[in-house]
């Protein structure tokens, strides 16, 4: 099998977002050089060739300077990898190896709900803008959402009777996320008053840019630092509050339960403060 082709093939998949597209493409002809440089196969990677490769990317290389790249970066080029491997050769082909590259799972920092109200406070206005950028940051954190789940909404994906919203999540997959009260007066305020004015044609994007047209996650990166922060949040104050995390699960489109349990460490935390403040042996 030719590693080029297998990889065009890959990154052509309709599974793939065009931003995992854009990351993973860069990363993946690394490695097919890497391999070709050696006469290796994509069907030749074993445990040991990936090692070596995983070796190479943490800066052990004879006779050169290290890369110095951060754990973050050396787990996307090793997630790229193995995505490429289970597409192409089966997933009982992809080395089940513990890698050096492989990202340390730290604790999301999410604002606590009083920071979020004076995060969301500081977007409030009358004018269009002011009136877009609260309801969007409204909704991202009231239903959970990625930056790119909230600049992929339509019109049609708000259900006011239903108090619902339609979600277009990663690899394509649909779910439905409840619509909170205060996200339902902010979208209706900007619908009534602010994205008429905003409005070019007929653009059917729920969120436009000053030119009407369809925002990017730029945009939400350059009106609030880290977005997705938002979106920890969510699940943090939904589990504090006592929601179960297979349906935290459910609400944040995570395709496995363990990706999900990271927020049970904040549980956790919460946990050890009831315990020390309520126990008589604490």
């Amino acid at each position: 099998m030719d590693v080029g082709s297998a990889i065009e093939r890959f990154l052509t998949r309709p599974s793939l977002s065009e931003a995992t597209r854009r990351s993973y493409r860069g990363d993946l002809e690394e490695f097919g050089g890497w391999l070709r440089r050696r006469g290796l196969t994509l069907e030749q990677v074993d445990a040991r060739v990936l090692t070596a490769y995983a070796t190479e990317l943490g800066g052990a290389r004879p006779g050169r300077r290290p890369r110095k790249l951060a754990p973050a970066t050396l787990a996307r080029k090793l997630a790229a990898i193995r995505s490429l491997l289970r597409a192409t050769v089966g997933p009982g082909r992809v080395p089940d190896v513990a890698l050096a590259g492989r990202r340390a799972r730290h604790l999301p920092h999410a604002p606590t709900a009083r920071e979020t109200d004076a995060l969301l406070d500081t977007l409030d206005g009358d004018d269009p803008l002011a009136l877009r950028n609260r309801a969007l940051f409204e909704l991202a954190y009231s239903a959970g959402l990625r930056s790119q789940e909230v600049v992929d909404l339509v019109l049609a994906d708000v259900e006011f009777e239903q108090e619902a919203i339609r979600v277009r999540g990663k690899g394509g997959k649909e779910r439905v996320v409840p619509l909170g009260e205060e996200a339902a007066f902010r979208l209706r305020r900007y619908l009534a008053d602010g994205r008429p004015q905003l409005a070019r044609g007929a653009e059917n994007a729920l969120f436009l840019s000053t030119r009407g047209r369809p925002l990017d996650t730029s945009t939400l990166r350059r009106l609030v630092r880290n977005p997705h922060r938002l979106r920890h949040a969510f699940a943090t104050h939904l589990l504090e509050g006592g929601a179960d995390l297979r349906t935290i699960q459910e609400l944040l489109g995570h395709s496995s339960l363990s990706t999900t349990q990271i927020y049970s460490h904040v549980d956790g935390k919460r946990l050890r403060r009831v315990y020390d403040s309520a126990h008589p042996r604490a």
